[in-house]
């Protein structure tokens, strides 16, 4: 009998089921909603443990935490904010790690689904993001001062400000959560989806297929799905800095004295 054709992976196998299904005040609990529960968690326990103590020579926990803040504080607070960084550098501090710890989990083995490729929390934090950044730009500029230094480009002629304001106005109060939160979620689906192809793939081609040259192939496809796993990895911790390194430099944008 021949077998079936290969069905690529998509974004249906992301539609996880809930672990409580038929009991309505717990059907929101899934896999990931527990993912994101227990790296709250992880990252909360790894600095309250990691300062629990501190010494002058720290330990190895302390050491960790204190150079991951400081990467924090020094290249993404300090350089992107200004004068006023430190009163951030904590919100910058949880919101890299719970980041990096989520998107860890898409390589992480038993667990190997990348929280973010689900777009609900990515839309929470980029709307945390917005929130902060706006309010803290009202406080220091006044509602008026805000809304002109978000909208309102110093130093070009009047009539290119009737075209630039809307862009402006589109770009800094309604683009800048909605892009955050879309480059976040789509390189999490991409990447896993990709992964995925390769994984099923190769399956199919070594233990379903009724063809020798896809059965000689198969350990190609393997290799590749190891190779994507290490790229992988490598975008997870690009798209934690980059999305925290982004909400930084829109805090020190609503501080700045001119646009």
């Amino acid at each position: 009998m021949p077998a079936e054709g290969f069905k690529a992976p998509g974004v249906e196998d992301f539609n996880l089921p809930p672990i409580f299904e038929g009991i309505p005040v717990l059907e929101w609990v899934d896999k990931v909603s527990i993912q994101f529960i227990v790296a709250a968690l992880f990252v909360w326990a790894f600095f309250a443990l990691a300062t629990k103590d501190p010494k002058v020579v720290p330990g190895r926990l302390q050491f960790l935490a204190e150079k991951f803040q400081g990467i924090v504080r020094d290249q993404i607070a300090r350089d992107n904010i200004g004068p006023d960084f430190r009163k951030y550098v904590p919100y910058l501090v949880a919101l890299f790690s719970f980041i990096l710890v989520n998107n860890v989990f898409g390589i992480l083995p038993f667990v190997q689904f990348p929280s973010f490729s689900h777009p609900g929390m990515a839309y929470a934090l980029a709307a945390i993001t917005w929130l902060i950044y706006n309010y803290v730009g009202i406080k220091k500029q006044g509602f008026g001062g805000y809304v002109q230094l978000m909208t309102w480009p110093p130093g070009v002629p009047a009539w290119v400000r009737v075209i630039l304001t809307p862009i402006e106005f589109l770009s800094n109060f309604i683009l800048r959560p909605v892009t955050l939160s879309l480059r976040l979620f789509g390189n999490m689906l991409a990447g896993h989806l990709l992964l995925l192809v390769f994984i099923f793939g190769g399956e199919y081609m070594l233990t379903v297929a009724d063809d020798l040259v896809l059965n000689v192939l198969s350990p190609f496809a393997f290799l590749f799905a190891i190779v994507m796993t290490f790229f992988e990895a490598f975008i997870q911790v690009v798209q934690a800095y980059i999305f925290t390194v982004l909400t930084a430099s829109y805090i020190g944008a609503s501080l700045a004295d001119e646009h």
